[in-house]
């Protein structure tokens, strides 16, 4: 039979920063039903990507699988999210979807697309940094880490291309690539390229409780 599967580390991290986490079945129908009970919104990650054709991409990239229900419960949530401006946190494909809803393209295959990219698909353990990201200054992720770099893990083949007119670029790796964005209009609205919820430094943990302040 199927099956729902979410590594712990993301509910344990927003329990840390003192937010009561809730895993949401892929129910694209009640969208509306979980976020009338919901204060705010992580759209975690997993091994799957975005269908190119949802920023109207013409090809199709081998390496693109998809989980196309996951996808669209996830894309409805998320967009009843934005209208009401819930606190809203994307991580890894969580921040490749809130590009995509926001007028953004994707990088299908970084090994493909990016001249001279870092491998952002580190063997080691998740807990270690893979490489350093550059914090937009004046940014709120900049604010709420307060440090112009951090050590990050890195999982990912696909990436944010280019950002729509409602977001910016909050972070960036050492090959360019787009490591995190920010809705400067809303309440609170960003995404990481990175697992945080790893908890690779002090930045890692500022970011999940500032989430969680949002929502109270």
């Amino acid at each position: 039979m199927p099956w729902y599967a979410l590594r712990q580390n993301y509910a344990e991290a927003v329990d840390a920063a003192g937010g009561l986490p809730v895993m949401l079945p892929h129910e694209p129908d009640r969208a509306v039903d979980y976020l009338d009970r919901l204060a705010g919104l992580v759209v975690t990650g997993g091994a799957f990507d975005i269908d190119p054709a949802l920023w109207g991409a013409s090809t199709r990239h081998a390496s693109v699988t998809t989980k196309d229900r996951r996808t669209a419960f996830e894309l409805a949530v998320l967009q009843g999210a934005l209208a009401r401006d819930l606190p809203l946190l994307g991580i890894c494909g969580g921040e490749q979807l809130l590009a995509v809803a926001l007028g953004g393209t994707l990088v299908q295959h970084i090994p493909d697309e990016v001249a001279g990219a870092l491998n952002h698909e580190q063997k080691t353990e998740k807990t270690l940094p893979g490489h350093t990201v550059t914090i937009t200054p004046g940014s709120r992720l900049h604010q709420i880490v307060g440090v112009a770099e951090l050590q990050v893990n890195t999982t990912h083949h696909q990436a944010v291309k280019s950002v729509g007119p409602d977001l910016t670029v909050n972070a960036t790796a050492p090959d360019g690539v787009i490591e995190g964005i920010e809705a400067p209009g809303k309440r609170f609205c960003l995404g990481v390229q990175w697992h945080p919820e790893y908890h690779v430094g002090p930045g890692d943990r500022a970011l999940f409780h500032a989430f969680v302040a949002a929502c109270q």
